[in-house]
């Protein structure tokens, strides 16, 4: 397609107006803009990616005062099923680079109900504060008296502040947050997160404790017969069929025994790749013995949020406290068997830790991986660590977690920056398993996972689905011709995930949301688009993001595979450095190809 036919569809595209609530926190003041020239973007990630590049001062730190977080919604948001994710974007303060998270719950539902697409936050309050947040208003609140409070007890707190119905969605940070430890995360609605690369520091730069949105209005339904049919296609996909099965039924908690019996959990720093004791910690173990029930964000109806309850004694003469604590497959890998927790209890004491501080668990748990064998190895000691760590011993943990909101030395102040930070001054980088700085995710297939993970925007395992493209080639990696065909698959569902978190589709519905029932249900609230210009749009996107991540200082011969990845085995065996390289070099090959609209 050409550039002027690009334009032409572009310009007879049924244009949306993009409401835009602007909040400045220095000044206690807000804008609402109402801008057709977003429209493009649809809203979601794109939008978000590029309200970004609009207020970004990429020549400050990102913690400075003026750097913005942007939250967008999707125009399909909990108004069609399993459509329910927030995008925020932000410079991260764990990799420097661009950041981009994704949150569900109540949060789509409230800005719909007050009636914004986007909301831009920028400057930092004279004081600790909190936000409210709705369709005729913004308030400005005294946080002082919640400062320091941890993400539970803000919440219960706010519930009582902030009187609400299910339209009121609560985000808020803990101590992590407050301390600008470099991957703490922003809590929303309890069981859902703003996880991973700091944006719950950026809050706690911003003095921003919480932010409490209502959605006080209702929006009209002008296409009834369309949105009708939209929605029961796409509902009967997604609860009479078996496509979502398996996120109602164990949730992605599914995952741990396949992938341990696969070669491809990794275990105790990723020393290991199998988990002697991965039934004790599997989806099937939590399940039989501790699920309490299963809750679902607003407008999904799959329910694939496991809560399982947690008992523990507190003090003499059976003195029990019961917690609901939510479980996935990626906290049970970062706090379960990467750390070689043994026992459902262990790895709830962590969860709960982790999340009462605010601190992202993938990063917090693959950063203890590396404390506790840099302890082993005799890089660090009790001295400076104030406790004895090891694998399978949860007190240990629970010590560094504190310390590293508290930050007592330089040891826990460089730790609070991540794993990378800390293994450039004490060593160690050969088993400091991050991707682009950014922590492992939970798995171990192959090296499509460790490329796609490296290269992918945000650095996430959920931009490109890196370990389904090592499954789809298991046999057949080590050939040339493969490396440029998984190359081109990254790049594609990367481009296409970029469709789907626009519109505001959870990235587990991506099997249902094919290119025609995103136009029909695009159709159905009224924008009309093509397949050709939604594979456009996540193109542009891509190259977007690409161009704001380099200018951050995202360069892709910079990249570091630490030696780990090719010393334990895999699912598809040993990985090789060599195929590494010559997948990057064909991905800078079809980059290249892509910023030049070549095809």
């Amino acid at each position: 397609m050409t550039q002027q036919e690009t334009k032409n569809n572009r310009d007879n595209r049924e244009l949306r107006v993009i409401r835009v609530l602007e909040i400045d926190l220095t000044n206690s003041r807000l804008e609402i803009h109402e801008r057709t020239d977003l429209a493009h973007y649809l809203g979601g990630t794109g939008l978000a990616a590029k309200l970004f590049s609009e207020f970004l001062k990429k020549d400050l730190d990102p913690l400075a005062e003026e750097q913005p977080i942007i939250f967008a919604n999707g125009p399909l948001a909990t108004i069609f099923p399993v459509a329910t994710k927030v995008i925020s974007v932000f410079r991260s303060p764990l990799t420097g680079e661009y950041g981009e998270s994704h949150a569900g719950m109540r949060l789509g539902l409230a800005m719909r109900g007050a009636r914004y697409d986007a909301i831009v936050i920028h400057g930092k309050a004279k004081r600790p504060t909190y936000l409210t947040v709705n369709a005729e208003a913004v308030n400005f609140k005294d946080a002082s008296a919640i400062w320091g409070m941890g993400v539970g007890e803000v919440g219960t707190i706010l519930r009582k502040l902030v009187p609400g119905t299910g339209h009121r969605s609560s985000l808020r940070i803990g101590q992590a947050g407050e301390r600008k430890v470099a991957f703490a995360n922003v809590n929303v609605d309890t069981y859902r997160h703003f996880g991973r690369l700091g944006l719950g520091a950026v809050f706690g730069a911003k003095n921003l404790k919480a932010m409490v949105v209502v959605g006080n209005t209702n929006e009209p339904l002008t296409n009834a017969k369309e949105y009708k049919q939209a929605y029961e296609d796409i509902y009967n996909q997604t609860v009479k069929t078996d496509i979502m099965d398996k996120y109602h039924g164990l949730g992605t908690a599914i995952n741990v025994i396949p992938l341990n019996e696969l070669n491809a959990l990794p275990t105790k720093n990723m020393q290991e790749s199998n988990f002697e004791h991965a039934e004790a910690i599997s989806g099937e173990a939590f399940a039989e013995q501790t699920l309490l029930r299963q809750i679902a964000c607003s407008g999904c109806p799959i329910g694939c949020i496991h809560i399982g309850l947690h008992r523990q004694m507190f003090g003499e003469l059976y003195e029990y406290e019961s917690k609901s604590i939510s479980y996935d497959h990626e906290l049970i890998f970062a706090l379960g068997s990467y750390l070689g927790m043994s026992s459902q209890d262990k790895v709830y004491k962590l969860i709960d830790k982790v999340e009462d501080l605010g601190l992202d668990a993938i990063t917090a748990g693959v950063a203890l991986g590396w404390v506790i064998e840099a302890f082993e190895k005799g890089i660090i000691d009790e001295t400076l660590l104030g406790t004895e760590v090891a694998f399978d011993e949860v007190e240990g943990c629970l010590h560094v977690l504190e310390n590293i909101v508290k930050q007592p030395n330089e040891f826990y102040r460089l730790l609070a920056k991540g794993t990378d930070a800390v293994a450039e001054v004490y060593g160690g980088l050969d088993f400091a398993m991050t991707m682009g700085k950014t922590e492992m995710a939970g798995y171990h297939t192959g090296h499509a996972h460790v490329i796609g993970q490296s290269i992918g925007a945000r650095h996430s395992h959920l931009d490109n689905a890196g370990y389904s493209v090592d499954q789809k080639h298991r046999k057949d990696q080590g050939k040339p011709e493969t490396h440029k065909k998984m190359i081109r698959e990254l790049i594609d569902e990367e481009c296409w995930r970029n469709v789907l978190t626009s519109v505001g589709v959870c990235l587990f519905a991506r099997n249902i949301y094919t290119p025609e029932r995103v136009i029909k249900a695009l159709a159905a609230t009224g924008c009309k688009v093509n397949e050709q210009q939604l594979n456009e749009l996540g193109k542009d996107i891509y190259k977007l993001k690409h161009r704001l991540r380099t200018d951050l200082g995202f360069n892709i011969d910079e990249l570091r595979f630490p030696k780990r990845f090719f010393e334990t085995k895999s699912l598809i065996g040993q990985l090789s450095e060599e195929t590494i390289q010559s997948m990057l070099d064909e991905y800078k090959q079809q980059l290249s190809n892509l910023l030049s609209n070549v095809q």
